[in-house]
């Protein structure tokens, strides 16, 4: 029955590591709807040891912040880097504004695969300063269009702050 179990749960952690390699903007839902799933099914064949089951929550829950909120606008949450070669490796940057009365503060930037590598502000953002995300993706297991996200979390209301950008990868 273990091995069972295992065998299923390396399977379905496979489906996500698959997920990170060609897609196109159709597809890309209805993807990511398919992982999550998964992903809950994985959940209910955890270890009953609940030690393991509990380090499992902590990993995937989302995390909060514990500073006084905030709110947030960006420059843009969406950016199109056209057509780029194969192999590409390209960055953008987004501008974040604090428009509420405490700091900003960006905690995580998680990207929705590995391509891409986020950077962005560490240090707390004073009400109306501004601040960068920058999302560096790397083309090279891709070709036609694609669509990826990074979600941000920071303490506004509306956490995670979603950004996305779509290419057409070229041969």
């Amino acid at each position: 029955m273990k091995k069972t179990l295992s065998i299923i749960a390396l399977s379905i952690i496979g489906l996500g590591l698959v997920s990170c390699k060609k897609e196109n903007k159709e597809a890309a839902g209805a993807e990511v709807a398919n992982i999550t799933d998964s992903t809950a099914a994985a959940t209910n064949l955890a270890p009953t040891d609940s030690s393991a089951a509990s380090a499992t929550t902590e990993a995937s829950a989302a995390p909060v912040s514990n500073q006084p909120t905030t709110s947030i606008a960006l420059s843009e949450s969406n950016f199109d880097f056209g057509n780029i070669k194969k192999g590409d490796k390209v960055e953008h940057v987004y501008e974040v504004t604090n428009t509420g009365t405490n700091p900003l503060v960006i905690s995580e930037v998680k990207p929705g695969c590995g391509c891409t590598a986020p950077d962005f502000t560490k240090d707390p953002i004073l009400p109306g300063k501004k601040g960068k995300i920058t999302l560096h993706f790397d083309s090279s297991n891709f070709d036609g269009n694609v669509s990826k996200y990074a979600d941000v979390f920071a303490n506004v209301d509306k956490a995670p702050v979603k950004l996305t950008f779509t290419a057409n990868i070229q041969p």
